[in-house]
């Protein structure tokens, strides 16, 4: 699993490129910490890339959402498959993001 931060008009963007499982998790969430801690603005969240996802990456992206939502700001969720909205869908996080 590889994620790439990077800052784009006024909005911090994170490429997710590989399965983001139980056992990428930990690393993922250490490297998206900043993005709960201080970052200020929007952020997008691009999953073109991202192969799978699982309850742990979902917990990841909430907590994202809950720290730029405290703060003011947006997440939005771009480059879904049908695998990925499948699987929003079915937990009812489709209704909690918004999508480019």
């Amino acid at each position: 699993m590889k994620t790439t931060i990077k800052e784009q008009e006024k909005s911090i963007v994170v490429l997710f490129d590989g399965r983001l499982d139980t056992a990428a998790s930990s690393q993922v969430e250490q490297e998206l910490k900043p993005l709960t801690e201080t970052t200020e603005g929007d952020v997008v969240l691009d999953c073109t890339a991202l192969e799978y996802i699982s309850s742990s990456g979902l917990r990841i992206f909430l907590s994202i959402l809950k720290a730029v939502k405290a703060r003011g700001g947006h997440v939005y969720i771009t480059g879904m498959n049908d695998m990925l909205r499948s699987v929003f869908t079915m937990t009812g996080f489709v209704k909690l993001f918004e999508y480019r």
